[in-house]
């Protein structure tokens, strides 16, 4: 069974960075695409930015330059640095994987999410 584990969250002043990172594992599995989402207090959840197994990257436009994904597809892990945060950027930020299992196919996993609050 594939399950993501994300780690790096937490509270940071504005202006601040901070790291995330998400590990797929289980075993018997090809990740197709990895990437973050987020979710605000009663807002819908958007997406952050993704990274495919090719190293295609792609970012909402609210990232404006502030963030970078990145993968160690030996490690089945994705990374998002997150540099000059802002308030507007505090949410739940949750892993999402596109993986290729055995039995199923293509799926969709979810990390269980890991906050990130930004404010003086």
């Amino acid at each position: 069974q594939v399950q993501l584990v994300e780690s790096g969250g937490g509270l940071v002043q504005p202006g601040g960075s901070l790291r995330l990172s998400c590990a797929a594992s289980g075993g018997g599995f090809i990740v197709n695409s990895m990437g973050w989402y987020r979710q605000a207090p009663e807002k819908q959840r958007e997406l952050v930015a993704t990274v495919t197994s090719g190293g295609s990257t792609n970012y909402a436009d609210f990232v404006q330059g502030r963030f970078t994904i990145s993968r160690d597809s030996t490690k089945n892990t994705v990374y998002l640095q997150m540099n000059s945060l802002e308030p507007e950027d505090t949410a739940v930020y949750y892993c999402n994987g596109k993986i290729w299992i055995p039995i199923g196919g293509n799926k969709d996993y979810w990390g269980q999410g890991t906050q990130v609050t930004v404010s003086s």
